[in-house]
């Protein structure tokens, strides 16, 4: 058995790129895949009957690599379309609420937007009654600002 491995390193280095592969599915932050690259790279070495601390060698080195020149291209592909990554709060911006609690007029109410209850803050001329439908325009901490949506 132990001859059989000795001669037939290729398998290792296969088994040890399929377990970074399925290791990166509940990571996503593209790390694993590098060790990956580096695993596939040293089976590759192995088929060249390289001995075991040259394909040690390679499978370090090409893992390195990978980090520095493979990942960053994965992780742009993998957020493409979008320069900024919005959080929660951010993302509510430009969206259509229904006033909760009047907001007065150059004051503060409540908005409900998807099922959450914001504190809201109007420069309106105009006291905005409950059920109005309002747009939000901009966050100040855990304040929406907000303007009517018909206007």
């Amino acid at each position: 058995m132990v001859e059989y491995i000795m001669q037939h390193w290729w398998t290792i280095w296969a088994v040890v790129a399929m377990v970074c592969l399925i290791m990166e599915m509940s990571s996503g932050d593209f790390y694993i895949t590098c060790f990956g690259v580096g695993a596939l790279v040293a089976l590759v070495a192995s088929l060249f009957a390289v001995p075991l601390w040259a394909q040690v060698i390679v499978f370090a080195v090409f893992s390195v690599l990978s980090i520095f020149f493979l990942r960053p291209h994965l992780v742009a592909l993998m957020h493409r379309g979008s320069d900024e990554r919005l959080s929660n709060a951010q993302a509510i911006i430009g969206r259509v609420g229904e006033v909760s609690e009047t907001v007065k007029a150059g004051g503060y109410g409540r908005v409900k937007l998807d099922g959450d209850d914001w504190k809201a803050q109007t420069d309106w001329a105009e006291d905005l009654p409950v059920g109005a439908k309002v747009r939000i325009v901009g966050m100040d901490s855990i304040i929406v600002k907000v303007e009517p949506e018909n206007i």
